[in-house]
């Protein structure tokens, strides 16, 4: 099962069982055939349509299809994605980051950034040593350092806040 969003305004639900395909849960009778590197005829309800795939993104589940002269704007959720909406844990991905947080007890060798800098995602932050070991920590995303709360030199527990943008 998959919901379709087609040019973020009209939503379908598709889904197949065995050979059968249903669009919002209507049986959907077409011929389909694959004709070329991404390009398929489809005969549906006597009526001819060529549809190639324009572009294809797996990672974000989206498309940009072309049926006859018409482009289509197409992103899609399965149903694992259907399930973290209903749940409320889809928007966890894009929460604030407001603080960097010490992930170990250790001592800051290093602070590379100053208050005020922009940094952007996998910038450099700091090198905290833990049980022998310099662990940089990264920015999480690009924001701007508001605070820094350590230095060089100090030691910190597990959970303590080392910076917050």
């Amino acid at each position: 099962m998959y919901q379709l969003k087609i040019n973020n305004r009209h939503d379908i639900e598709v889904s197949r069982t065995g050979e059968s395909l249903l669009i919002n849960n209507t049986k959907i009778e077409a011929d389909i055939k694959h004709i070329g590197q991404g390009i398929y005829h489809v005969i549906e309800n006597n009526r001819s349509h060529r549809v190639e795939v324009v572009s294809f993104n797996s990672s974000d589940k989206t498309a940009e299809i072309k049926i006859n002269a018409n482009t289509y704007t197409i992103t899609a959720k399965d149903q694992f994605d259907v399930l973290l909406d209903k749940l409320g844990l889809s928007s966890l991905n894009s929460a604030r980051v407001s603080e960097i947080k010490a992930p170990m007890p250790g001592m800051v060798l290093k602070v590379f950034v100053s208050e005020g800098d922009e940094v952007k995602k996998g910038d450099n932050l700091l090198v905290l040593e833990a049980m022998k070991m310099e662990n940089i920590i990264k920015s999480p995303a690009g924001v701007a350092i508001k605070s820094i709360k350590v230095k060089a030199g100090d030691k910190v527990e597990k959970g303590q806040i080392l910076i917050g943008f």
